[in-house]
Formats: C-alpha cells, structure tokens, sequence
C-alpha cells in the first residue's frame, strides 16, 4: 500500500520522555487533581453501565462547561484533548483547497493536523525579535490567501505571548473564514478570547484539561463558539467518539473549580519567581502569560545546555532546531521544589 503522497515527509509529533527527577518539558500541572475528584470518579466508575455505549452528545458535561464560561451546551464540544478539536475544525471546515494560516513560531500541531486532513497550510512570520504577531504579516497573509481557518495561539506556544483582542478583531475584519484562538494555557493568563465569541461571527476558542485541571492524562478539551459552528464541528466526529468515563471525569472536575483556581495561583506565583531567578543568568527570556517561559542562553548553544541538564537529571523541551527559536529552550513551570533544582542545574551548566 502506498501512503498519501502528501504524507510522505510528515514527522510524528511527540517529546522526548525520559527517565528524570524533574521533568518540565511538556507543560502539564506539577499537581495532582483533588483526593476528593478521584474518590468522587472512582465512586462514578463503579456503576457506570459499561455494557452500554456512552451518551453520545456528552450533554451534561457540555452543560457543565458551558456554565463554567456562561454559555449554553449548544455552544460547547466535548472532545478526546484539544487536538480532536482541532482535528474536527479542520475536517470541517478544511480540506482541499481550502488553507489553513499559522504564524511561526507557535503550535506545531496546528500545521501538522492541517496536513493529515489534507489541508493546505500557509504560514506567515512573527515578529522576529519579540514572537508578536505582526499585524502587517497577519493582515499580509490573511488578507491575501483569504484562508478557510486561521489559528491564533493564545498565550503562544512556545513563546508565552498574550495576544490582545484588537489583534483577534483585526484578524476577523479581514475576511469570511473561521479565526480559531487555541487557549491550552488560557487560565494561566488574564484575558480569554470567550469574551469575544458570539452568534453571527466565525470565531470558536480551543480549551483544554490538560494543563489547568491536572488532567493531562485523561486527553480531554472542549470548543467554545457560536452554535452554527458547533452544529458543524458534531457532523464530523465519530459517534460515542467520547468515552464514559471522560465525561465523567471532566464533568465531577468541574466541582473543584476552587482548587484548580489556587493551583494556578500557585503556578502564577511561582511564573513570576521563576522569572526573577532567569533574570540573573546570561539568558534572554520572554514574558509569559502561560505556565512556560522560553529562554535562550547567551553563553552557550542551546542543545549543549538541553544535554548538560539532562545529565543533571533535569529535562526542559529542547526548541533550538525549530524555524526561527534558535537556541531557544522552554521551562514549564513547576513546584517550588522543582524550580529551584532547574535554575540550580542551569547556573551550574552556564557557569
């Protein structure tokens, strides 16, 4: 059998998973979920009626998250992790002549989900010093390939940049397709591009379990958008596509909404700390509204750094080989505990 020749160079996405004390590379919450929301999952599990297929439209969960952000479940999608979602925009509203816009650097899996549905990517270019957006190169590229969905990466990943709601206007005044916001890290910043979601405009935001609700290992996300597009996004997706015991655990999450609020508190904090101690290394960071910052050492090439801190048992995602972040790495944010050995590791690999 012959793959797809428009496959044929494509690279599987993955990170380095490796056998280390302090593992910051892939962005997930340095703390486990409540004792309480496991005790109330396990109880739900035991009599879950797994004889029978799950409720196929997730209702209660979708009411549930609606109410979290002030929408109705008819404007909410429940999916396997953020990049289903992604998955099912792109079927949707994709395909074959019809492109999808990115700005590098950001999101690999935007470009990399594009392409496995067959859909074109055009790429435009972040500001070079800064990884803004370039109103300029956004209004260049948008205005000029009238792309069928654009991406927009809020906070960005890698960089951690915020990007403001007059961009996110710009971007939709520009033309007829759909502007996705991806806000995996969105709780970890001040604004949400929900606010600006409403009836009648093609903008949907992408949300995530992963990071904020500890949840990373359950692959659970949802989308956020006006019902037309939801409505569109459901004809797409495989029936039963969510598991009962997803919706379970995402739907009994959503009453510890206290404690996922302090825990990001506790990761903002420790942001800001973290920070600080960066500053006083010969390093070049990037102000962040997520739960990573991106950084690249002056003294020395980045991968040498990555490997001199892995063999201090310490592992942070290696970005110095991505188009434009040369030598650039990224820390995720994690425990005090865990930061502290990171800058430890990291003064003595740049002394």
């Amino acid at each position: 059998m012959k793959l797809r020749d428009d496959l044929g160079d494509l690279e599987g996405y993955h990170s380095p998973q490796v056998d280390v004390a302090v593992r910051l590379n892939t962005n997930e919450s340095p703390y486990p979920p409540p004792d309480a929301w496991r005790e109330a999952l396990l109880d739900e599990l035991a009599s879950l009626p797994f004889h029978r297929y799950p409720e196929r439209e997730a209702t209660e969960l979708r009411r549930a998250i609606g109410e979290l952000h002030g929408v109705g479940p008819e404007q909410v999608l429940a999916a396997n992790g953020s990049n289903e979602v992604i998955q099912a925009l792109c079927l949707a509203f994709g395909g074959p002549g019809r492109a999808a816009a990115v700005f590098k650097p950001t999101y690999l899996m935007h470009s990399h989900i594009a392409r496995i549905t067959g859909t074109p990517v055009v790429e435009g270019e972040r500001d070079a010093t800064t990884f803004a957006l370039d109103m300029a190169e956004v209004t260049r590229v948008v205005g000029r390939e009238q792309p069928a969905i654009t991406f927009l990466c809020s906070p960005n990943n890698p960089s951690g940049q915020l990007d403001p709601p007059e961009a996110i206007e710009k971007v939709l005044s520009l033309g007829p397709g759909l502007v996705v916001v991806d806000e995996a890290y969105g709780q970890f910043s001040p604004r949400s591009a929900i606010e600006q979601v409403r009836a009648g405009r093609p903008l949907a935001v992408v949300r995530t379990f992963s990071k904020t609700w500890s949840m990373a290992a359950a692959r659970l996300g949802y989308l956020v958008g006006p019902r037309d597009i939801i409505s569109a996004v459901e004809g797409v997706v495989l029936p039963y596509h969510l598991d009962a015991m997803k919706q379970a655990a995402g739907r009994l999450a959503l009453r510890f909404q206290g404690e996922m609020e302090s825990r990001v508190a506790l990761i903002v904090e420790e942001r800001g700390r973290l920070a600080a101690g960066l500053g006083e290394l010969p390093v070049d960071t990037w102000p962040s509204a997520a739960n990573f910052i991106l950084f690249r050492p002056r003294t020395k090439d980045g991968d040498k750094v990555w490997d001199e801190l892995v063999e201090r048992s310490v592992l942070v995602r290696n970005c110095a080989s991505w188009p434009g972040l040369d030598g650039c790495l990224r820390v995720t944010v994690g425990t005090a505990e865990e930061n502290d050995a990171f800058l430890r590791a990291l003064r003595e690999v740049l002394a």
